[in-house]
C-alpha cells in the first residue's frame, strides 16, 4: 500500500493541529491582527485611499526606527509560529519582513516603500490562509 500525503514525515496529522489551545490561539491571532493593523494601516491619509501605520512613521527615524519596526515584526512572526504556522509560511513571513527592513532602510525611497509594501498585513494574510488551509479558522472572517 502506498503512503498518503498525510502519512509522510513532512506532513503528519499532528502538524495540522494547534500547538496551543483554541482559545489561546484565537487570542494570539487577535493580538497579531491588531498589531499588524497598527503597524501598517492605522491612519488614512485624508483625501486618498492610502493608509499608513506606525511602521512608516518609525521608518522616518534612521536606523533605530527600522530596528524597532523589525523587532515588532519579529514578534508577529514568533506568535505565528506559536499558533501553528508551518516552517514554510514562517520562512515567507521572515522574507517579507526582511524585504521591508532592507528596502525601508534606504532614505526617502524606503519610507515610501514602507507605506506601499505593508509586510505585517501581508504576514497576517499568510497566517490566516495557513489556518484556513488547515481547517482551523473559517474563511468567513475578513482580513
Amino acid at each position: 500500500m502506498q503512503p498518503t500525503t498525510r502519512d509522510t514525515p513532512w506532513r503528519s496529522p499532528a502538524r495540522d493541529t494547534l500547538p496551543l489551545g483554541r482559545a489561546e490561539a484565537e487570542a494570539a491571532l487577535a493580538r497579531v491582527e491588531a498589531l499588524a493593523k497598527v503597524m501598517d494601516s492605522i491612519v488614512a491619509i485624508p483625501g486618498t485611499n492610502v493608509r499608513i501605520g506606525v511602521d512608516a512613521l518609525l521608518g522616518i527615524v534612521p536606523v533605530i526606527g527600522d530596528v524597532i519596526s523589525q523587532a515588532i515584526s519579529s514578534y508577529i512572526i514568533w506568535e505565528a509560529r506559536r499558533i501553528g504556522a508551518s516552517r514554510f509560511t514562517v520562512a515567507r513571513m521572515i522574507g517579507n519582513s526582511l524585504i521591508d527592513m532592507t528596502v525601508g532602510a534606504i532614505p526617502v525611497v524606503g519610507d515610501a516603500f514602507d507605506v506601499a509594501f505593508r509586510a505585517n498585513v501581508r504576514n497576517l494574510a499568510l497566517l490566516k490562509a495557513e489556518l484556513e488551509r488547515k481547517g482551523i479558522r473559517s474563511k468567513s472572517i475578513d482580513l
